[in-house]
């Protein structure tokens, strides 16, 4: 097929969905109000998200044979093409999102599709044909190293990752600190939450971009939640707000950000300020419903919201 925009590489899982009570606290329990079953994960998460921006998308991942249908149906559905996930016999990966009714959440995964993934050459130069390539450091260590391997000899021209957990959750399934310092060098966009940064970087939001600066990182991106998020070009600072919106659920809302800033920033070449904000409006249109990808916007629905703010 013709050159696609972005290939996401990563993590493709079942999200099980229970809206509780409450967030239960150590010892505590919650009763469920509601459930469902959704596809997730952060790599099939952006591409869902770039996909309904316009971008013609692809992802590389890896699905238990269990779910293999329902996850290629749902992506093919949303025009992401689907030539390199393969699947294998054993359980597909998948999270349990438990949501509190202010719309905050707790996300514990499993299943071991996502760690069995690796690339081949076909994956590599599938990848590098994309004008940009994503993953994050929920992908097994053994892909994101070649990744940011294929990033330094070549073959992918464009690196955007995102560090999307603290460290702890990542040992034995993720990218490990020595890929991190090694993909800083060379990354195009680097994108990580508050808590992410704390673990990695030693420090808050602050630390993180000193941190990111003094090691030539070129553009990255301190997400905040509700705070917002803070960018990083070239040395420069950019405050980037959230707007308010009636929030029904935050599940996948830094993934559709990380989508607003890769259509805008890495792909489109606007502004810090005006990447930031359209990448807040499509995180915060996101939030205005159930699941992970409940209200991935298109470009224009984007553009009507930021009219009216």
């Amino acid at each position: 097929m013709a050159s696609l925009d972005v290939v996401s590489v990563g993590s493709a899982v079942i999200d099980h969905l229970y809206a509780l009570s409450n967030l239960p606290e150590p010892d505590g329990g919650a009763f469920v109000r509601d459930h469902a079953t959704e596809v997730g994960g952060v790599a099939a998460n952006v591409a869902s998200g770039l996909a309904a921006l316009g971008n013609e998308t692809g992802i590389v991942t890896r699905v238990g044979e269990d779910a293999a249908e329902e996850i290629e149906d749902d992506l093919r559905a949303r025009g992401i093409d689907c030539t390199r996930v393969r699947s294998g016999p054993e359980e597909s990966s998948y999270t349990l999102v438990l949501r509190g009714p202010d719309g905050e959440r707790m996300i514990v995964a499993g299943g071991d599709s996502v760690p069995k993934l690796r690339l081949d050459e076909a994956d590599v130069e599938y990848a590098g044909e994309a004008g940009t390539v994503f993953t994050s450091a929920y992908a097994p260590d053994e892909v994101v190293s070649g990744l940011v391997d294929a990033r330094e000899r070549g073959p992918v021209s464009t690196l955007v990752f995102d560090l999307a957990g603290p460290l702890s959750e990542l040992e034995g399934r993720g990218t490990t600190p020595a890929t991190i310092d090694r993909l800083l060098p060379v990354i195009d966009l680097f994108v990580v939450g508050e808590v992410a940064a704390e673990s990695y970087f030693g420090g808050g939001v602050e630390e993180a971009v000193t941190a990111l600066a003094r090691r030539g990182v070129s553009r990255a991106a301190v997400t905040r939640g509700r705070d917002g998020a803070v960018l990083l070009d070239e040395g420069a600072v950019t405050e980037v707000p959230a707007f308010e919106v009636d929030v029904t659920d935050t599940t996948g809302a830094g993934d559709a950000f990380t989508a607003g800033l890769i259509h805008t920033w890495v792909l489109g070449g606007q502004s810090p300020a005006a990447a930031g904000r359209f990448a807040a409006a499509a995180a915060a249109l996101n939030c205005t419903a159930d699941g992970a990808r409940g209200r991935l916007p298109s470009e224009s629905a984007v553009r009507e919201f930021l009219e009216t703010q």
